[in-house]
């Protein structure tokens, strides 16, 4: 008789070894189907981003034209938007509202300049900038007129900016005025009392700390500070005067930082006449395309504070970039 013992055992690991590398061929496979797809996720990727950024570049270098997508200008009315408080560092910051009014002005086939408006004020000192930029820019084009239109609200230094304009124009539900000057905090002199509390304030300067809340009112610093705000609310007035001139009603609450809607504003000389930007670019100015003159945000700069630093980083080496080398 015969031992089929080692005959079986030669058969099983041939079995063995096969099945080993049909493991190993499958693996190798899948390995390589995979790099496949990265790569085709990775050209996919790419292609993404570059439209992306080729669209941010469109919108950012190329004027918007309200109601029309031909690039070509011809005679227009140019329309900057002056639109929330006015502060720096902000879209309604002096620079970029005077960026926004000279690229207007300078533009060979502007025929007159809307100043849209919706604001409820900001620094007095940024509006100031706005206001006599106007000025400048009326005296050196004085064929080409600006208007003001305002839409939800031109309260504080909206209005301030508005009264430079030639006429100001506004919706009877409008929003107008607030001529006047505000300063305003908290005292926590109680509070700290009943918890014990114990304010120390070092200073070099006898009113250094002025307006501390932390510490009792001084009566000469109070009366100080009311000598500032009454002067800067004089500014304010003489400039809406000399802006308005005689258009003003004599009216006691005029400069009283009341404010008013579109149809009383128009009773009390604050506003000429009711009426949108399309409006006055169709039948006051006679030019009916309305080119935006307004200055573009920097989307790259947004893309970046948006999705941070991490994913800037992960799409630079998408795009097979390393800091500080170029391919």
């Amino acid at each position: 008789m015969f031992d089929k013992k080692p005959i079986g055992s030669h058969s099983e690991k041939e079995h063995d070894e096969k099945w080993q590398r049909d493991i190993i061929n499958r693996l190798a496979f899948a390995a390589i189907n995979e790099q496949k797809r990265s790569r085709r996720w990775g050209i996919f990727f790419k292609s993404l981003i570059f439209i992306y950024l080729f669209v941010i570049f469109i919108v950012a270098y190329f004027p918007y034209k309200e109601g029309s997508s031909n690039i070509t200008l011809g005679k227009h009315t140019a329309l900057v938007r002056l639109s929330g408080v006015i502060a720096s560092n902000t879209e309604a910051s002096a620079d970029n509202i005077i960026t926004g009014l000279r690229n207007a002005f300078e533009d060979s086939d502007t025929v007159g300049v809307i100043l849209r408006i919706n604001s409820p004020g900001g620094s007095p000192v940024q509006a100031a900038y706005i206001n006599d930029e106007i000025y400048r820019l009326r005296k050196k084009y004085p064929k080409i007129k600006l208007y003001a239109v305002i839409t939800d609200m031109c309260a504080s230094g909206g209005y301030y900016v508005a009264s430079a304009a030639d006429e100001i124009y506004a919706n009877k539900g409008s929003v107008v005025g607030s001529i006047g000057v505000i300063m305003n905090g908290f005292g926590f002199v109680g509070s700290m009392k009943k918890l014990g509390i114990t304010r120390r304030a070092y200073t070099s300067g006898k009113h250094k700390a002025f307006l501390d809340p932390f510490s009792k009112e001084n009566p000469e610093e109070v009366a100080h500070v009311k000598t500032l705000l009454d002067d800067i609310h004089q500014q304010f007035i003489d400039v809406v005067k000399k802006g308005r001139g005689n258009r003003l009603k004599n009216d006691p609450n005029l400069f009283s930082g009341y404010v008013w809607t579109g149809e009383q504003s128009l009773k009390l000389g604050l506003v000429d006449a009711l009426g949108s930007s399309r409006y006055v670019a169709r039948e006051v100015i006679k030019a009916k395309k309305i080119v935006d003159f307004t200055p573009k945000p920097n989307y790259l700069d947004r893309f970046a504070e948006r999705f941070g630093m991490t994913m800037a980083r992960t799409i630079t080496q998408v795009l097979g970039m390393q800091e500080g080398t170029i391919r």
